[in-house]
């Protein structure tokens, strides 16, 4: 298994100012009456009230980092409820930077989808990242844009083999893996965990997905050969070792490593 390798989740919100412009709500109407009547219109059409992509604003970027230095967690958040677009731009800056195996689960589906909309949104650059051949030749053959290339690995759409019937969620196959899986809450209370102001807590359950994502992806790279035994066990060994010496600051470790049998 080759470094650099970059595992990176998304935490979103619905953007209710997009979906005001978009509606051509008048400005006297607050952003909970807005989105109220939007879910409404969908309940009673018997559809889903989850706002489509390019309406999925980004307050937390998870990533963990593997290189030859060791592995880190970082995340990118948006704090002050206006840096979305820095968010965005530091997140493909470290691929500017690094140009690394990029690794997700539905990442594919859900996590590029939004960064490249909400990327064109407010302008960001990313060159690399974007980069089919044009510049560097090797980029033709291996890119991060096509399904079927590695240089993004979808995990989860891999495993399934490109059928989305076949899709298993995360939390499962971490668990079965005997990692510790989704702790704290899921995706489905991200939004009102941020309306009670608990940015905090957001990012400390996308870190957490994040890390479950590496294992998993350690776990599959042992068994497509791309890590021994022995190598597989000192990832493992690694994380647990980064884990432990974050845990004092950061308690959600602590939580995570207790739930790790």
């Amino acid at each position: 298994m080759a470094w650099p390798v970059l595992v990176f989740d998304l935490e979103t919100i619905p953007d209710v100012p997009g979906l005001r412009l978009l509606r051509g709500e008048p400005a006297e109407r607050s952003d909970a009456e807005v989105y109220a009547a939007w879910a409404q219109e969908r309940k009673d059409e018997g559809r889903s009230d989850f706002l489509p992509l390019h309406l999925q604003r980004i307050v937390v970027a998870s990533c963990v980092f593997r290189s030859a230095e060791g592995l880190k967690v970082h995340s990118f958040v948006d704090r002050d409820g206006a840096s979305e677009a820095r968010v965005i731009q530091s997140f493909f800056n470290s691929i500017e930077k690094h140009v690394p195996q990029l690794v997700s689960w539905n990442g594919g589906g859900f996590d590029l989808p939004v960064l490249h909309y909400r990327g064109l949104r407010h302008g960001v650059v990313a060159d690399k990242y974007w980069d089919l051949g044009e510049n560097d030749r090797e980029f033709k053959w291996n890119n991060y844009i096509s399904r079927y290339h590695m240089r993004h690995l979808d995990l989860m759409d891999l495993l399934a083999m490109y059928q989305p019937k076949a899709n298993a969620p995360l939390d499962a196959l971490a668990k079965l893996c005997g990692f510790p899986g989704k702790l704290g809450m899921d995706g489905s209370k991200v939004w009102e965990a941020y309306q009670a102001g608990q940015l905090e807590d957001i990012r400390r359950y996308c870190e957490t997905d994040v890390m479950n994502t590496w294992l998993v992806y350690c776990r599959f790279q042992k068994m497509r050969g791309g890590l021994t035994e022995a190598e597989y066990d000192g990832e493992i060994a690694l994380a647990r070792e980064t884990l432990g010496a974050l845990a004092p600051a950061e308690p959600h470790w602590r939580e995570y490593l207790d739930a790790w049998a």
